[in-house]
């Protein structure tokens, strides 16, 4: 019944709403901002509001920049939310935050690298709103209109410059986690429609831990969903989570669209973990460690996820955190998990893209 409350609410907010930017991006995180009473007494930019965005020809503003993109392919990553304060800090993380930019290199390490192989991967610093502040504001509107304001006004500076400056006509992957998932599709709806012939360029955007409801796609006729392991210019997204959850996963929504990263299939066909190529953590010690067949994979239709058999106490997210993400959600690890199958698909969509795609570098996209 909950879920069902929650589908009603989520179709209310499209009916209702005109179609912003904001309103994608409520449909997409329509379970992650819940109301809170304690709200932040401080004024902090809005969507709608002038913001200055970040200097992006300061290469001390990016996380990563290849000394030498000698690939034929882009990576453009966007890290997930790298920045966490005790309540009532300041919320809005400047660009030279030590400890944001010290997960941020973790999360590029940890998650980007899956995408290491396939292209040159580009990274921008980005200025962000920490999780307890989002979730302490009056209603999910307000909320929204945070994540819409300097966050995304950074994003799409950055990939801005990245186009002009880097990317020499290149075809490019986006690459976002939670946070970063938001912010990838907050380019693909607000500056790749207006730059058609740089969306064609586009092999395949990879939005994971966020849900993408059908009528994003429905509303939005652009944006397609993959549905096979070899389709390009399309959408990667999923969320995974354990059978049981010792309470409510913000991140399941009835009609989100999601596909299995092991068969890439979007039936409830079970993959196991035999199929699976292979799981990648980064350990505390900074070391990598790589568990192969680790990870089985099903889609429950029903609420929009992954469900996965993986060991809830070790693969959920971190103790700290468990009153956002409880027991048996698995959204730090929704890439780790599929690490290699991540990897081995986004090469394989490479392939494909140029297989229907003679190339050629144009001196200016």
């Amino acid at each position: 019944m909950k879920n069902k409350n929650k589908f009603r609410n989520l179709n209310k907010i499209i009916i209702v709403l005109s179609l912003t930017l904001n309103v994608i991006i409520i449909c997409m995180v329509a379970n992650f901002c819940k109301s809170k009473s304690n709200k932040f007494i401080y004024k902090y930019p809005e969507m709608g509001d002038k913001i200055e965005p970040v200097d992006y020809k300061n290469n001390d503003n990016w996380l990563a920049i290849p000394k030498e993109a000698q690939k034929k392919v882009d990576i453009f990553f966007v890290y997930p939310t790298a920045w966490t304060s005790k309540p009532r800090q300041f919320p809005l993380a400047d660009i030279n935050n030590i400890d944001m930019r010290k997960q941020a290199y973790f999360d590029l390490k940890s998650r980007a690298s899956a995408f290491e192989s396939s292209g040159n991967i580009y990274a921008p610093y980005y200025r962000q709103y920490e999780l307890n502040f989002l979730l302490d504001q009056g209603n999910l509107e307000e909320s929204i209109e945070f994540l819409g304001g300097v966050p995304l006004t950074d994003i799409l500076e950055a990939f801005k410059y990245y186009i002009e400056y880097h990317n020499k006509g290149k075809p490019f992957i986006l690459v976002g986690h939670s946070q970063g998932a938001i912010m990838v599709m907050g380019i693909l709806m607000k500056y790749m429609q207006e730059q058609p012939k740089i969306y064609e360029r586009m092999i395949a955007t990879y939005a994971i831990g966020i849900p993408i409801t059908k009528q994003i796609y429905e509303k939005f006729s652009y944006l397609k969903p993959a549905t096979n392991a070899d389709d390009t210019g399309v959408i990667i997204s999923y969320n995974t989570q354990s059978p049981i959850v010792n309470g409510e996963n913000i991140f399941s929504i009835p009609n989100a669209v999601t596909i299995n990263p092991i068969s890439w299939k979007t039936t409830e066909e079970y993959a196991s973990s035999n199929q699976s190529l292979g799981s990648n953590f980064i350990k505390e010690d900074g070391t990598s460690e790589t568990i192969p067949h680790l990870a089985d994979a099903k889609i429950d239709l029903a609420r929009g996820v992954i469900i996965t058999n993986v060991d809830r106490e070790t693969y959920s997210s971190k103790p700290s955190i468990r009153k956002f993400l409880p027991l048996g959600v698995f959204h730090e690890n929704d890439i780790n998990l599929f690490y290699y199958d991540l990897q081995n698909n986004s090469e394989n969509r490479i392939k494909k893209y140029f297989e229907n795609n003679p190339y050629k570098i144009s001196e200016k996209p």
